[in-house]
């Protein structure tokens, strides 16, 4: 890459490419370690609104420049607005992106490399997947600094058990790869060599399934969860029943009876 090509790459703080209906968003910061700045948040929020209309993206992939995966919010950033209403509106911002990423019909995995700190664990939190190499730490940091990661504790208490979430909250001590494996907040450890290759795997591995089985999956996966446990099932036996009335569901069961590779239509 020529030196120009680079310093345009470096002001782009977030950078998107697409192969084969796998979209993979860089969070390009690397020099303050990928922080969620206002235009990162801004970036985000933008990509995630058109990938949810475009029907060619079926998997997306979170992964970040540089050393660091994610440092959390730019807090040099913050401590040059110091107002309250400023602090509502930033932190309002940087949840309706979390939220976008759940809203979205396409899964997102997270590609987690080196260390995702406070804002930037809520990401790999909020991820409907994430794979990490082995040299990658978390940690919900901001009690250091005197600052409860409140916002960074709903998707990391809704990943793992209540006990190791208010661990992780009050310490704000850093866990390695394999412990947050063994926590549920990442779903695979691999070594560092082998990261891109199983992320891009599981990736493909998802964007070969039925698109509206996946797409339904998902959406139903974050209605039900919030939902009473009566409520939960009529809501999945609503959405299952529409579900088997897809062309490519007949197709595959029939598939399944006949012995046979399904030849999906999507």
């Amino acid at each position: 890459m020529s030196t120009s090509a680079e310093n345009i790459a470096e002001k782009s703080v977030l950078l998107r490419n697409e192969t084969k209906g796998i979209c993979t968003l860089t969070l390009n910061r690397p020099r303050q370690f990928n922080a969620l700045s206002e235009l990162m948040l801004d970036e985000l929020q933008s990509a995630l609104n058109d990938i949810a209309e475009d029907n060619c993206v079926r998997v997306v992939i979170i992964a970040g420049a540089g050393k660091a995966f994610c440092g959390g919010h730019d807090l040099k950033e913050m401590r040059a607005h110091p107002d309250e209403e400023y602090y509502r509106f930033l932190f309002n911002k940087c949840s309706a992106m979390m939220l976008t990423m759940t809203q979205i019909p396409q899964p997102v995995i997270a590609r987690v490399h080196g260390t995702a700190t406070a804002a930037g664990c809520q990401l790999v939190a909020n991820a409907d997947l994430a794979v990490a190499s082995s040299n990658a730490t978390f940690a919900t940091s901001g009690i250091n600094l005197g600052l409860f990661c409140s916002t960074p504790g709903v998707s990391l208490s809704r990943n793992v058990l209540r006990k190791h979430a208010m661990e992780m909250l009050l310490t704000g001590e850093f866990i390695s790869a394999d412990r947050a494996a063994h926590l549920g907040l990442v779903n695979r450890v691999v070594e560092p060599d082998l990261l891109d290759g199983q992320v891009v795997s599981l990736a493909q591995h998802i964007a070969a399934r039925p698109e509206t089985a996946v797409r339904t999956g998902k959406q139903m996966f974050y209605k039900q969860i919030e939902k009473e446990l009566q409520q939960a099932y009529a809501y999945a036996a609503d959405v299952m029943a529409r579900n088997m009335m897809a062309v490519d569901t007949a197709e595959g069961i029939d598939a399944f009876i006949e012995k046979r590779e399904p030849a999906w239509r999507e």
